[in-house]
């Protein structure tokens, strides 16, 4: 493996670094405060991104999209990450799981959404099924040519802006060796499909602007033409998600650790106590070091994955491990920042408290760090027979 990159690379994270900084970072301290994105703000930050070819780059060039393999999107993600959440999201990636759209799904759904004239949201979580998607409420049934949807969901991001949700529902049961496991399906259902009803979520002290919302479903009527994938499948669609979704967090959480360490040398190298930069005790440089060799090992475990991924050889332990370990490193790298700025982190005046608040929820959104360490260990007992 070279991770060296090459000239196109090279080009692409100076784009989207210039990106961030130019397009994204003024108006940080606005939507934190606000926590709101303001629709015509949306729409120019969409419209620059369009322009200049990073909307949707994740997706096929074939279809309208950027066309970027896996380590090509997961250098976009990292520089990405540098920024807001709520604004970096503007940049849209579709999620992955629309390349499962076939027939008319692709000309209603998939390619408005590659153009920037539709917006998609993901809904999985209940109240009561977080990390066991198994164990969801939500139903749908057959009913002569559509599905008739009844259930809720919850912690859905991104679907007070969306026009459509890519839904997720319990079909059938299916006997197994470990008990009865139900089989789930996936659906996409317009926003303003009659049933549906979308609210806003609690409040968050992460990623301001970035919103969750409750979706519920009433008797809900969803054509099966609107059935995405084979129906009782849809565990195996999600699974394909979750893979390209660990490593964006992964991806994300680098880059804001990067802004978060940059921004703790440069006030350790400035900030004088006692006659000299506090960056010279070792107290201060010892948590800089130890901040930047954590992030070079979570660089190269998700740079790895991602590698793997276009070679085909990604495993669920590899997005996993980038996962755990980027989240989990970006939450020490943010309070020892914290740490170092003193009394000052604390104070809105900075953004070092944002950095902080906002990287709690790493470790808890697609899928817990528990939940990444289930699926390591897992892995590593089935090769033992266990």
């Amino acid at each position: 493996m070279n991770f060296e990159l090459t000239h196109e690379q090279s080009l692409l994270v100076d784009t989207v670094r210039a990106f961030v900084e130019n397009e994204l970072y003024p108006h940080e301290d606005d939507v934190d405060r606000l926590d709101e994105i303001s629709p015509e703000l949306a729409r120019e930050i969409q419209a620059k991104a369009l322009e200049i070819g990073l909307y949707a780059a994740n997706m096929p060039e074939a279809l309208g999209g950027g066309g970027l393999d896996n380590f090509g999107v997961t250098l976009m993600e990292r520089e990405l990450g540098r920024a807001s959440y709520g604004l970096q999201m503007l940049v849209a990636r579709p999620s992955n799981i629309l390349r499962a759209c076939t027939g008319s799904q692709v000309e209603e759904y998939l390619l408005p959404t590659i153009r920037g004239e539709r917006h998609d949201c993901l809904a999985m979580t209940e109240p009561n099924a977080g990390s066991d998607v198994r164990g969801m409420q939500t139903r749908a049934v057959r009913d002569g040519g559509d599905y008739v949807i009844n259930g809720s969901k919850h912690f859905i991001s991104h679907a007070d802006v969306a026009d459509y949700v890519v839904l997720f529902a319990a079909t059938d049961v299916e006997q197994t060796k470990a008990g009865p496991k139900k089989k789930i399906t996936g659906f996409l259902v317009d926003m303003d499909q009659p049933g549906v009803t979308r609210r806003r979520g609690p409040s968050c002290v992460s990623h301001r602007g970035y919103h969750q919302c409750e979706l519920y479903f009433d008797n809900c009527r969803v054509p099966v033409a609107h059935r995405l994938g084979e129906e009782g499948q849809g565990f195996d669609l999600m699974g394909e998600w979750l893979g390209a979704t660990r490593l964006t967090v992964a991806a994300t959480s680098v880059g804001r650790g990067r802004r978060v360490l940059e921004m703790a040398a440069q006030w350790a190298a400035t900030r004088q106590q006692f006659g000299q930069a506090i960056g010279r005790f070792q107290g201060t440089g010892f948590k800089l070091a130890d901040m930047a060799t954590e992030l070079e090992a979570a660089e190269l475990l998700t740079l790895q994955a991602a590698w793997k991924c276009d070679q085909q050889r990604m495993t669920d332990s590899d997005a996993a491990m980038a996962k755990l370990f980027a989240t989990e490193a970006l939450g020490r790298i943010t309070d020892q920042a914290l740490q170092i700025f003193g009394g000052m982190g604390l104070m809105s005046s900075l953004p070092i408290e944002r950095f902080w608040r906002d990287a709690r929820v790493e470790r808890i959104w697609d899928g817990t760090s528990e939940i990444q360490r289930h699926i390591i260990s897992r892995a590593m007992l089935r090769e033992l027979g266990a």
